[in-house]
């Protein structure tokens, strides 16, 4: 009985995508999707905030790069802020670095998965996501299990030095000169220090580090 009672329930959601016609596929994908209700839609993370304190959807399906105003990430912490009583938040993206899986769970994301997921798939998360349950396309629960099995090495003290430096805008040439060495010192120090982390970009690094403390 509770379990029938259960399936017919209808899981409103929140979709929060930058890309009008990625809003459209998804609507128009969930609109056919058994026990799953389309409360509405967002294009920023601030209309994601303003629409989910109106509508008050189980869960909130959210794209992790928002264009102008706050990201994904910061959305997602955000919403889950408060603790109980908010919706759950389900990352679809088609991002799967650790930097950006870390900083979504992190902030309270319950699951995520990629673009590239069948519709049974995103439909079997997006009512898993409605009970809490935790959802991770294959790919990112291979990463999270790898990052478990083999933490990240420590930054060196030098690697530290041109992370803080990055942290404040210089370029590797600003870097360079604060710091007395070379460019191409710099250079395979980013190297190392992207490796780390688990980055490919200067911002990447940025945002992990603040996330992991590893700034001053």
């Amino acid at each position: 009985m509770t379990e029938a009672r259960e399936t017919s329930r209808r899981v409103r959601v929140l979709l929060c995508d930058d890309h009008a016609v990625v809003r459209a596929g998804l609507l128009a994908l969930l609109d056919n999707a058994p026990g799953i209700e389309v409360a509405g839609e967002a294009g920023t993370g601030e209309e994601a905030l303003a629409l989910s304190a109106k509508l008050r959807p189980d869960v909130v399906l959210m794209d992790l790069q928002l264009g102008d105003g706050i990201d994904g990430v910061e959305t997602t912490r955000r919403l889950t802020a408060g603790g109980g009583g908010g919706p759950y938040v389900l990352v679809l993206t088609t991002y799967d670095t650790d930097a950006d899986i870390t900083r979504a769970i992190e902030a309270g994301a319950t699951g995520y998965l990629l673009k590239a997921e069948r519709p049974e798939e995103l439909f079997a998360a997006v009512h898993a996501a409605a009970q809490g349950r935790t959802t991770l396309s294959a790919p990112v629960a291979s990463r999270v299990m790898a990052n478990l099995r083999s933490p990240r090495p420590t930054l060196t003290d030098r690697e530290r030095d041109i992370l803080t430096q990055l942290a404040q805008g210089l370029g590797n040439r600003e870097i360079a000169r604060a710091l007395f060495i070379s460019e191409a010192t710099v250079k395979t120090h980013l190297g190392r220090i992207y490796d780390k982390l688990g980055v490919d970009t200067r911002a990447g690094a940025v945002a992990v580090a603040k996330e992991q403390r590893l700034l001053p």
